[in-house]
């Protein structure tokens, strides 16, 4: 029933057919969950493991590379090889794409979790009146038409439409739904606001949410799928994962990649037709598989094998540097995205506040002979925890706030008119609540103040234990005073009192909104010397201007504190008791925002990223935050920078598109509003990060490029992102952003140096095949090259220092190239130099080599027809290793020296020396050291087809 917001309970109760004195009948029940269906969240078909490892080799190169494994083998047991040596190039080639398959199956079942944790969410069991008798069932066999009836501490069973309320008023925490800093009053009457969202549906209660004050009975009208849960449920299934940026060049560049291989391999194929009837072939056949061959080697040669491995393996390393300042990684891809994100959606509550209700400032009358009458402290701590200090109106801290008649009975009332409790959980360290936040913010204040006649107080109070210490004060004067009668908060009075004891002395202390306390008020306690004096029109009306400027100015939550002196030995009190008061003070509180968030907005400006604030609060309480951290510095008016979400979606397409090129503050959105605001700036070409921590925020962060998750957030949210912020701190995305474009920076490098180096192997075999000499280098060498000796330096270049400037330029466009068209024209004669200068390695052992058979260039670019021509020279000296290790060593060494080019993109090895990263100094030496392994171990030389004989001054002499 998804207007029973708007209907009367007469009618919804009419809809279901249900008597509201006895709930549903057996019949009903069973015809209701037939109609409906069980109240619980379906659980979505988990994809099949064989699809997900599939689906890893759904890639253009890693067809190119199966392809290449399997002729490989074909054309080995074509030509007779058996065991090791037929099975090798395939085996490392399938062993590689299984690694990154691997990686990418863990990857994609993490985030199927998300879905699994939202039923954590759902309530055990329910108060349900059936046949006329309550009774405690299960949750799950709710139906549409159930009474249901819920009180303090209650987690709500499933939607429901309130029908009756036992209590004065009925408060529900849904922060988890809608982001709102404090709990909300649930009323009877029907809502007939236009395009009302959840926080306007105030006679429903939402499934999943927390019931903090009063007991009511309510219908349900909503189970399963057909609750606000179950709609965040349908929009993460909606939600399809987007491809990270570098993903998505990387995927371009491997299918222009690709059609480059095919091209080229075809034309070697094609140039060397001629060749395939050479004698040394053997027969036509023969010649067409050696030229086959060829073309598989120079697929081999082309193909960054190691490339998946690297990129995946600098991310992890980029994941560990992250760590350190607080930042869990989820997703790996996700590190890079941060390096180019150009709009940073953040959830207000929790993430730019700490989510803690804290009283900012405190207003007290001075005296009545002298202006101004009123005194302003302001109170400083922002958190649960029982720490700050109070300062005066000239900014110098109160050694002994007690001291001040009204401070101190502004403890006493905060204490004894107060339903919450304070606590220290040990487990997450932290203080927490349990009750209404505002309730908990005036027993934080009681701690702050302390207690009178020790003049060691505050020292005193730190020796405590943190579980002592969490209501140390407030104990004193629950101790002291016996709570004797309670008169609760109730909508229509908005306000509360309760009757003391002390010492035979009754007292009825009140609290309440301040326009209620204030009209019942008579005189005020004088703080200067603690005398209560008569109210006079001047004094209303100086407290009033305070109210005013404290709830508009400041934005402030206001309550009033009052007390009134009974006759002796009462017993009782009535509402008739709230009249003659005498008024102690005026407390005003917010959700503080987090002390480093300023600072941190500032930083996103100076990088060129856009901060929105989005939140579930009203748009005056939200402008008021943004105001203090700085998100509208530089702005007096805010039309055209602030909308509410019903704002937004009334706009002309025009100016919507303008609004969210402008937009700093969307503010009164539901979880709907969230994801449709991501989508929106997606498609206007804006990487957008998303922060969040409630079950509301999920969406939205799944579908965000970046999902970034609270560490003290609900656990569907952590599942649905990409990454979640341990600390809970906004300033933290900003050296985590620092860091995705450190990491992305130095993944260009060495995606840079990879392809690089493969076009100087493609270089070697093209030419070499063309000009017609021997194969300088088989498909296992290449290999080799690929992932060990090319693997390593590359690796390491993902620990370059980061630039200076990083946090000073603007996001690179996500249309960017990985390698553009000039850089792939520098890297072109580069790969050139390699590959020319790796054939020249192999030349030269033949025609100049001490130990070479000398021949003449000529004999060497026709050795396919030795075997018909008679030679000074037998033909198997063409099946000698020494000249390919030559050419594998050059190779190696040339390479080498293009790892140290890329210590930076711009500038040369006199600006930034090689031991600015000792990481690459040192995978050179390794990378040298295996080489010399392979040349001179004798299995493996034997494994790779190089000459175990072939001395290291050889080498030298030619590359000096």
């Amino acid at each position: 029933m998804e207007d029973a917001y708007a209907k009367s309970v007469a009618e919804v109760l009419e809809a279901f057919g249900v008597d509201r004195t006895k709930g549903l009948t057996d019949s009903q029940v069973e015809q209701h969950a037939r109609l409906y269906g069980k109240n619980v969240l379906p659980q979505e078909e988990s994809t099949p493991f064989w699809k997900l490892v599939l689906k890893q080799f759904d890639d253009l190169l890693v067809k190119i590379l199966i392809a290449a494994a399997v002729i490989s083998f074909l054309l080995a047991r074509m030509n007779g090889e058996t065991g090791l040596s037929a099975f090798l190039e395939p085996s490392v080639i399938f062993m590689i794409l299984a690694a990154n398959a691997a990686v990418g199956v863990i990857t994609e079942t993490n985030a199927e979790k998300a879905l699994e944790e939202l039923r954590a969410y759902q309530a055990d069991i329910a108060t349900v009146l059936r046949n006329g008798c309550f009774s405690i069932l299960p949750a799950t066999e709710l139906v549409p038409g159930d009474i249901v009836e819920v009180g303090v501490g209650c987690k709500v069973p499933a939607d429901m439409r309130m029908v009756e309320m036992f209590s004065h008023q009925l408060r529900v925490d849904q922060a988890i739904l809608t982001g709102e800093s404090c709990s909300v009053a649930k009323e009877l009457e029907s809502t007939s606001a236009m395009n009302a969202v959840y926080q306007d549906k105030t006679n429903i209660l939402f499934s999943g949410t927390v019931v903090v004050a009063g007991r009511a009975r309510a219908v349900v009208i909503g189970v399963g799928s057909n609750t606000a849960m179950g709609s965040i449920r349908d929009a993460m299934l909606r939600t399809e994962d987007e491809a990270t940026p570098l993903k998505k060049k990387l995927d371009e560049f491997g299918t222009f990649l690709a059609k480059v291989i095919a091209g080229i391999c075809i034309l070697v194929w094609v140039v060397n037709i001629g060749h395939f009837r050479d004698p040394s072939h053997g027969g036509f056949v023969r010649g067409a598989i050696h030229y086959f061959k060829v073309a598989v080697a120079l697929a081999v040669a082309a193909i960054p094998e190691g490339l998946p491995a690297v990129v995946t393996t600098c991310l992890a390393l980029g994941t560990k540097r992250m760590a350190r300042l607080n930042t869990i990684v989820r997703s790996l891809p996700s590190v890079e995205t941060l390096g180019c994100t150009t709009v940073i959606c953040s959830d207000k509550t929790g993430t730019l506040t700490t989510n803690m209700m804290s009283v900012s400032k405190v207003c007290v009358v001075r005296s009545v002979h002298q202006r101004p009458m009123t005194d302003e402290y302001s109170i400083s701590g922002t958190t649960f925890a029982p720490e700050g200090f109070i300062y005066d109106a000239g900014g110098l801290q109160l050694e002994f706030p007690p001291q001040s008649p009204c401070l101190l009975h502004l403890a006493m009332c905060s204490a004894l008119c107060n339903e919450s409790t304070l606590q220290f959980n040990p487990d997450k360290k932290c203080y927490e609540k349990i009750g209404e936040s505002t309730e908990v913010a005036l027993r934080v204040l009681v701690e702050k103040v302390g207690l009178p006649g020790f003049d060691s107080m505050p020292s005193a109070l730190n020796m405590l234990t943190k579980h002592e210490r969490a209501s140390y004060c407030n104990r004193y004067w629950e101790n002291q005073f016996r709570k004797i009668s309670i008169l609760e908060f109730s909508r229509d009075r908005k306000r509360m009192s309760v009757l003391c004891s002390r010492k035979q002395q009754e007292i009825m202390f009140s609290k309440g909104a301040p326009e209620s306390i204030m009209a019942r008020c008579t005189h005020i306690l004088c703080n200067d010397d603690g005398s209560s004096v008569p109210l006079t029109m001047d004094i209303r009306n100086e407290l009033e201007a305070r109210f005013q400027s404290f709830a508009g100015k400041d934005t402030l939550r206001c309550l009033a504190l009052a007390l009134k002196r009974m006759p002796p030995g009462q017993q009782s009190i009535s509402y008739a008791d709230e009249a003659n008061l005498t008024f102690i003070g005026l407390v005003g509180m917010l959700d503080p925002p987090r002390e480093e968030v300023r600072d941190a907005i500032h930083s996103c400006m100076s990088a060129g990223i856009r901060v929105i604030v989005v939140t579930g609060d009203n748009k005056s309480t939200a402008e008021s935050l943004c105001r203090q951290i700085g998100a509208f510095e530089h702005l007096d008016d805010f039309a055209g920078y602030s909308y509410t979400a019903s704002e937004f979606e009334g706009l002309p397409p025009l100016e919507r598109t303008n609004a969210l090129q402008r937009m700093v503050l969307f503010s009164r959105v539901e979880p709907s509003h969230k994801k449709m605001l991501v989508e929106a700036l997606q498609t206007h070409n804006e990487v957008v990060a998303m922060t969040g921590d409630g079950v509301n925020d999920a969406p939205a962060l799944k579908k965000a490029d970046i999902g970034i998750a609270m560490g003290s957030g609900t656990a569907v949210a952590k599942s649905a992102s990409d990454m979640v912020l341990a600390d809970d701190n906004f300033a933290t995305i900003v050296a985590a952003v620092a860091e995705g474009r450190a990491i992305y920076n130095n993944t260009k490098q060495f995606i840079r140096y990879m392809i690089s180096s493969n076009i100087g192997e493609v270089v070697c075999i093209f030419v070499a095949a063309v000009l017609g000499m021997p194969d300088t280098l088989i498909p296992v060498q290449l290999l080799w090259v690929n992932l060990v000796t090319d693997g390593l330096p590359a690796t390491a270049i993902g620990f370059n220092k980061p630039d200076v400037n990083i946090m000073t330029v603007k996001p690179r466009k996500v249309n960017e190239a990985v390698v553009s068209g000039w850089l792939f024209f520098r890297y072109l004669v580069i790969g050139a130099y390699v590959g020319l200068a790796t054939i020249a390695g192999f030349v030269w052992w033949f025609v100049y080599s001490e130990n070479g058979p000398g021949l003449p260039y000529s004999e060497l670019v026709n050795f396919d027809s030795c075997s018909a021509r008679q030679t000074s020279y037998p033909c198997s000296i063409f099946e000698d290793r020494h000249p390919s290790t030559v050419s594998m060593t050059v190779l190696v060494v040339v390479e080498m020296f293009n790892a140290l080019n890329n210590l930076s993109e711009n500038q040369s090895l006199l600006v930034i020396h090689p031991w600015s990263n000792l990481w690459l100094v040192g995978s050179i030496i390794l990378t040298m050291l295996l080489h010399v392994a392979v040349l001179y171990i004798e299995p493996l030389a034997a494994l790779f087809s190089v000459s175990v004989f072939l001395h290291s001054c050889v080498v030298l002499y030619y590359l000096c």
